[in-house]
């Protein structure tokens, strides 16, 4: 629905008439002339669209960030399951991070290297 110009008034017989004194025009109309512009409404619903965009782009992002950094924390400290955690850390993306913290604890845990001269034969 079109909102009418602030100039004109339709009365109770539905017939329209210029606006004689600065009392009969809208009181939003009198304050903010651009508000029913069409070019108003035009940069108001382009601002909304960028808005959501980027807060689309930025929660995937930061969800990918979250699902990479268990398999990029194993890999800096050269843990012995690395592909194990990475996937994970993946998988852990689609059951909504349910068990992600266990996933990036189990990146952070430091197994113990056995000693050669002790290796299985």
């Amino acid at each position: 629905m079109h909102a009418r110009p602030a100039g004109i008034l339709l009365t109770g017989k539905a017939e329209l008439r210029e606006a004689t004194t600065p009392s009969e025009i809208p009181v939003v109309s009198r304050f903010l002339p651009l508000s029913r512009s069409p070019l108003a409404f035009f940069m108001i619903d382009l601002f909304a669209w960028i808005v959501l965009i980027v807060l689309a782009a930025s929660t995937v992002a930061v969800v990918v960030f979250m699902a990479m950094l268990p398999g990029s924390i194993a890999r800096q400290r050269h843990h012995p399951w690395t592909q194990a955690v990475t996937v994970a850390g993946w998988v852990t993306l689609f059951l909504g991070f349910a068990l992600w913290p266990i996933v990036l604890i189990w990146a952070y845990v430091d197994w113990p290297a056995i000693p050669k001269s002790e290796s299985v034969r």
